[in-house]
Parts: C-alpha cells; sequence; structure tokens
C-alpha cells in the first residue's frame, strides 16, 4: 500500500462543538495556575510494566506531598486488593497532611462504590470519582448502547454516589469524567454532564468536579481548547463547578492540551511526573508547571531540585527520563554549536553586569540553578563546538577571561583534540590550558627578576630587569632596559636570544578574591621576523611576575 491508500483508511473522529467562540485565543498566557491533581498512583502506575511495591507507592505518596501536590490520585480501591489496601495503608499509617486530598476511582456499580467508600473511611477529604465513557466508538463497540442508556448509567451512577455518601461519615467531593470525551459530541457530553450535575448539584462550600479527558488524542490543540470553552460556557452550576482536564499525549500534544484548555477556562489539571501513563503517557505535569515559571507565574509545585525528584521517579517506575525531555533531561541546557555557546557566554556576561534579577539569556528558558541544575552542562564541547564554548568553560569552571583574540587559538587546539575523540570534558580543556600555556616552562624557565629604577640626566627614568632564567638547563642573567617592566623583560630577552619580539596586546585579571588572590596575565606576542603570534598565560600572586611568566609562555610557544 502506498501512502495514499494507508492515508485513506483514516478519518477525523473528534467533533467541533455546535458553537465556537474562540475566546481563549485573546489571552497570550496563563496568569494563574490551576489545581494541580497528581495521577501518578493510578494511571500511572498502572501502565508501568512492573507496577510498584506498597512501599514504593508510600515513598511516592510522600514525594508528591513535598513537592506541592494537594490532590493525588491514589486508586481504583474495588479493583484489586493492591489498591484497597495501599489507600488503607495511607489512612491508617496517617500519612496524609490535612491540606491533601485523595482521589480514588469507581464505576458506576453499586458493590464497587460501596467498597470505594469503604476504602477511603478516615481520610481528611477524599474525592470519589466516578466515570463511564461516551464517545461514539465505545457506545457503538463496547457497550452497545444509545445515547440515552449511556447518559442512564452517568446519572444513576451519580445518584448512588450521592446516596451512598448521605449515609457515609466523611468529607467527600465528586467527580464526574464522560471518558473519552475527545472523541465524544460536545453537545452529548454537555447534556451527559449537565445531567450529573443535576443529581449532584453542587454548591459554594460543596463543589463538583467535571473532568474532561482526551483519553485518546486524536485533534489538534485548539480543537480540545474550543471543546473545553463550550463546556465552560454552557455547564449548569458553574460557579460550584471546578472544571478539569485530563489530557494524554498520543499525538504529542500532551502539554498544549492542558496550557490550552486552562486558558479555555479549565481550573483544574490531572497528570503525571514526567508523563508516565498508558501508551504515549500522560501529561507531563513538571514541564506545565515550569512552563508557568518561564512566564513569572508561581505554579505553586516545587521543582528546585529536579534531578533528585527525577530520580527517584526513575527508581519508582523503572522509567528512564530520556535526555531531550524539558528542564529534566541531561541534555536540555546543553549548548554543543558554537554559535549557540558564543551567544550563552555573551548573555551570561550581560546578565552579571546588568545585575537587576532579570533572567534572559540566549537559549536558555530560564536558569538553571533555580531547579537545581548546574552550569557544569551549559555547554559541553564536542567537533560542532566554536570558539565561543571553550572560553566560557575557561571562565564558568575555571576563572580564566581568555581575552577575546584568544578564543579562536585556544579553541583550535580543543577542535583538534575533538574530531578524534568525541565530546572533550571540562577537565580535560584546562589540562590542555596548562600543558599548552600554563605549563610551557621549556627550554625558557623564568627562574626570577629584579626590578628596579634608573634615573637619567634630566631627570628621566627607565625600568631596569634583571632577569634569571635556564635556557636548555643553563642559567642566565641578563639585564633589560625598557618603559616598564614588561618592556623592560621584552627587552631582556631579546638581547639575549638574538630575536625580535612585540608585545600587541595585554590582559590581566584577578582569578579569586581575598588576600592570597592570584592574577592570570594574557600576553599577545609577535614574532617581528615572521609575523607569527601566539599568546602566553601566566598566573601569580603578584601581578608583575605573572606577566613575565606570560611573556616566557608565549616565548616558548613562538621559537620552541
Amino acid at each position: 500500500m502506498n501512502s495514499a491508500d494507508i492515508a485513506a483508511k483514516y478519518q477525523k473522529t473528534y467533533f467541533m462543538p455546535p458553537e465556537v467562540t474562540y475566546d481563549w485565543v485573546k489571552k497570550d498566557s496563563i496568569t494563574k495556575p490551576p489545581i494541580w491533581c497528581s495521577v501518578d498512583l493510578r494511571d500511572g502506575n498502572q501502565a508501568l510494566i512492573d507496577p510498584m511495591s506498597l512501599e514504593d507507592k508510600l515513598e511516592f505518596f510522600k514525594l508528591l506531598v513535598k513537592i506541592g501536590f494537594r490532590e493525588i490520585e491514589v486508586g481504583f480501591p474495588a479493583s484489586s486488593d493492591t489498591e484497597y489496601n495501599f489507600i488503607r495503608a495511607l489512612i491508617e499509617r496517617d500519612m496524609i497532611p490535612n491540606d491533601v486530598t485523595i482521589q480514588v476511582l469507581t464505576q458506576a456499580r453499586e458493590h464497587i462504590i460501596r467498597k470505594t467508600f469503604e476504602a477511603v473511611k478516615g481520610a481528611p477529604h477524599a474525592v470519589i470519582h466516578l466515570y463511564n465513557s461516551t464517545s461514539v466508538e465505545q457506545r457503538e463497540q463496547v457497550f452497545k448502547k444509545d445515547k440515552e442508556a449511556i447518559k442512564k448509567l452517568a446519572v444513576d451512577g451519580a445518584q448512588m454516589l450521592k446516596n451512598l455518601a448521605d449515609e457515609t461519615e466523611g468529607n467527600f467531593t465528586f467527580e464526574y469524567s464522560p471518558e473519552s470525551f475527545s472523541q465524544t459530541e460536545v453537545d452529548y457530553a454537555l447534556e451527559v454532564c449537565n445531567a450529573v450535575l443535576e443529581v449532584w448539584k453542587p454548591t459554594a462550600d460543596r463543589k463538583a468536579i467535571i473532568n474532561l479527558p482526551t483519553t485518546v488524542q486524536v485533534a489538534m490543540p485548539h480543537v480540545f481548547a474550543c471543546q473545553v470553552e463550550y463546556m465552560h460556557k454552557h455547564l449548569k452550576y458553574r460557579e460550584n463547578v471546578v472544571l478539569s482536564v485530563h489530557p494524554h499525549n498520543d499525538r504529542g500534544c500532551g502539554i498544549s492540551d492542558a496550557e490550552f484548555g486552562v486558558l479555555a477556562g479549565a481550573d483544574r489539571v490531572e497528570g503525571t511526573l514526567f508523563g508516565n501513563g498508558e501508551r504515549t503517557g500522560n501529561v507531563d505535569l513538571v514541564t506545565v508547571a515550569l512552563n508557568m515559571m518561564c512566564h513569572g507565574v508561581d505554579s505553586g509545585l516545587d521543582f528546585s531540585h529536579i534531578m533528585e525528584i527525577r530520580e527517584a521517579y526513575e527508581n519508582f517506575t523503572g522509567m528512564k527520563v530520556h535526555e531531550r525531555v524539558p528542564y529534566a533531561g541531561d541534555l536540555v541546557f546543553t549548548a554543543f554549536s558554537g554559535s549557540h555557546q558564543d551567544a550563552i557566554s555573551k548573555g551570561m556576561q550581560a546578565l552579571q553586569k546588568r545585575n537587576d534579577g532579570i533572567w534572559e539569556v540566549p537559549y536558555l528558558p530560564i536558569d538553571p540553578s533555580d531547579i537545581g541544575r548546574e552550569y557544569e552542562p551549559v555547554v559541553r564541547i564536542n567537533s560542532q563546538s566554536g570558539k565561543g564554548g571553550v572560553a566560557f568553560v575557561m571562565d564558568s569552571f575555571y576563572g580564566f577571561r581568555l581575552p577575546k583574540g584568544m578564543h579562536k587559538e585556544f579553541a583550535d587546539i580543543i577542535q583538534k583534540i575533538a574530531e578524534k575523540q568525541g565530546e572533550v570534558a571540562p577537565e580535560q580543556i584546562m589540562d590542555e590550558f596548562r600543558a599548552n600555556y600554563l605549563d610551557r616552562k621549556e627550554p625558557m624557565h623564568f627562574k626570577k627578576c629584579q626590578i628596579t629604577d634608573k634615573e637619567y640626566e634630566g631627570g628621566a627614568f627607565a625600568t631596569v630587569a634583571t632577569l634569571t632564567f635556564t635556557a636548555h638547563d643553563t642559567e642566565r642573567t641578563v639585564e633589560g632596559v625598557g618603559n616598564g617592566p614588561i618592556d623592560a623583560v621584552q627587552r631582556a630577552i631579546e638581547e639575549a636570544l638574538g630575536i625580535e619580539i612585540r608585545v600587541l596586546d595585554y590582559n590581566e585579571h584577578a582569578l579569586r578574591s581575598g588576600s592570597g588572590a592570584q592574577a592570570a596575565s594574557y600576553i599577545h606576542l609577535m614574532d617581528v621576523k615572521s609575523g607569527r603570534a601566539t599568546y602566553g598565560v601566566g598566573i601569580s600572586s603578584n601581578i608583575t611576575r605573572a606577566s613575565i611568566r606570560g611573556i616566557f609562555s608565549a616565548v616558548n610557544r613562538l621559537f620552541y
């Protein structure tokens, strides 16, 4: 079959609402966070090859509470003893804080609902989540019931829930999901939800939750937003209803569905850490929350130690977070491209100069340190990297602010290594810097220098450098006279070696603050005869000595 024949098998299985207003499009961002509900312990756990043990689930629950989730779906207690026992363990071990609500799933059958209420007995607050599937496919192929019969299932379930709650001691909130909402006629989904709300009659102090799942994601995100907006505008008791969305990720649009859903009127989002869940997963709440943070909105969730959270998640679930997953992936704050590295380096310098508390750095939408990431992996060097990346590593890791003219010279050295072996670690870059610059002490090895002033007739002054060094293991002492220490040392070396050199550029800076601070000196030196030039680098607690060492480093690089 060719691609046209394959495509002909498929058709749209979603429904636009009967009235489309597009008011959500007029909003350019989310201005306040939704209510967050983690479904890691149910939707996430049931999608694992090896479901979590009881103790792992208890530890995962504690992690979710620590992050800041105040609504956590903990299971389907009537589905298995494992689910039931986990919920009872949470309650009987007194692990549920008073400000945390657990959520449990139930189908619209009396014995299942009774066991559900039995499971949550003693919980500070519980959401009882009723669902039944409403889509065309499910009505016709699975249940073989018409619209009225499917609506009756929902209404009867809602009535049973209300009756049994009235008989049961506890603090309960009701939630209803028209499962497979994403493939249900929107006006029919509204009809079913409103019929359920007529049973519950939510009030300001006892609200109900209507949850709209993209059980299977079959449309573009703007379609889901239009569906949500229609429900938002036409639900009965709207002021007493918490409108929730529950996006899946079959088309890779879970994040967009959640964000567009909130723009369209949703008050609440159900999802999981890092998008775990059936098939392609649920919406990744980490990404949704941190996307809000990028716009200056406090999500209320604490991901300031995201790598610790990731490690715990991977240990609990056996799943791995991909290298490119937003915010938490190994490579998401990494730049290999030379132009990207250069822009990041300049952006970081500009940030330090501005010092205004506002984060604006090219290619880095957030400050990695705000989520517990280090600057270390931001720039990584391979054969595609440029001069800016190497300079950034030297500055960020080791405090050497290489002069701009030196960027290419040193980057070329690292480039040759990267072409042979691939990525070059910061430690190896520093080793090469030492070998090529700081430790270039042979065959001309500086020993000591005495600097004095000489006064000429007429009151003119000059600087005299008495320089001691070894050349090929032979110690020599020579004298040079110049306009300053560097000029005097240059002349002494020229006299001793019979060469002509010229200092093209000179830079210096402190490597660290404090009384024992060392200075780094960069000397750009040219051999006048050949026209070749290179940099030398010296460090010392004495800036003059650092400069002299830099000259010797350059001489050794130029002539030996």
